[in-house]
């Protein structure tokens, strides 16, 4: 009897807790960075639902603004110092949503549906990629054994930048005039599957996210610098995008080029470090002549 009025009286505080925790309060600094991260999936389906409208240049404006906060969601849960495991995961899904799923479905109601299923083809080709790309970041994002160096790249093509590059046909129309004919489909499905294969790769790209400070001489022009471009962008979004995505392809071969090195200087350290512990162990070595 006595055991089981003990084993009740646990059973009880187990569910007082339970309770207590169930209508326990979320401070706000958890709250903000996921409402960012849900608007940002808001924007990411409201860009599919202007291309099934039709309405091609304010798809392109939702996705944009999707992958500004997507930026944003990461930096404002660092800043408060609200990040968490949910806020994680939530921001993955909402990279495949927006990153993923929205891109692909905008480009096939633009032009990839004139050849039905090779455009539909290469519509699942990139979200799989982006799906791909998303799992890879989260199983690397936590391995002890990266060097420091690796912090500067990302491994493939990050999904923001893929779905942003993906959208070049769209840019080249509405900045440049160029015509949505039916003979550029072909090269549309083309590119759109370069831009696949670069997101599922493990070719390096720049990552930005290590910058260092800007030296006290430079400040006023790189702060110039910045708000040139960013009234550039207000002022001539599609002709600024296009500019943007042809340097970002442009950067890739440096990108490789950088990670070489940074390899090629890590194994010639490793093997040095290992020829003066053979040096140290060879016998003799530190006898007496």
């Amino acid at each position: 009897m006595k055991e089981d009025n003990g084993l009740r009286g646990r059973d009880r505080a187990i569910l007082r807790r339970n309770r207590m925790r169930r209508f326990q309060r979320i401070p706000m600094r958890f709250v903000l960075p996921n409402l960012v991260t849900l608007l940002a999936i808001c924007l990411g389906l409201t860009g599919v639902r202007f291309a099934i409208e039709g309405q091609f240049d304010f798809a392109v404006y939702a996705i944009i603004a999707a992958a500004i906060l997507d930026g944003l969601d990461g930096r404002i849960a660092r800043a408060l110092k609200g990040t968490s495991r949910f806020g994680a995961e939530l921001d993955s899904l909402a990279d495949f949503v927006d990153f993923g799923v929205a891109p692909a479905l905008v480009l096939y109601f633009w032009s990839l549906h004139e050849h039905r299923s090779i455009g539909w083809f290469a519509t699942l080709i990139f979200a799989i990629a982006g799906a791909l790309r998303l799992a890879r970041f989260n199983v690397m994002i936590d391995d002890p054994n990266k060097p420091a160096w690796s912090g500067h790249f990302f491994v493939g093509m990050p999904a923001p930048a893929g779905a942003i590059m993906v959208m070049l046909p769209l840019y080249l129309h509405f900045g440049l005039g160029m015509a949505n004919e039916v003979a550029y489909v072909p090269f549309e499905i083309a590119y759109v599957l370069l831009i696949a294969f670069l997101m599922a790769s493990r070719i390096p790209h720049f990552s930005g996210k290590r910058i260092g400070r800007v030296p006290r001489e430079w400040f006023i022009p790189v702060l110039l610098g910045i708000i040139a471009t960013l009234l550039l962008i207000a002022m001539f979004t599609m002709q600024m995008l296009i500019v943007l995505s042809l340097a970002y392809l442009a950067l890739i071969p440096l990108s490789v080029r950088r990670f070489m090195a940074y390899q090629q200087a890590d194994e010639l350290a490793a093997s040095e470090t290992v020829g003066a512990a053979e040096c140290a162990a060879a016998p003799g070595a530190s006898g007496a002549a």
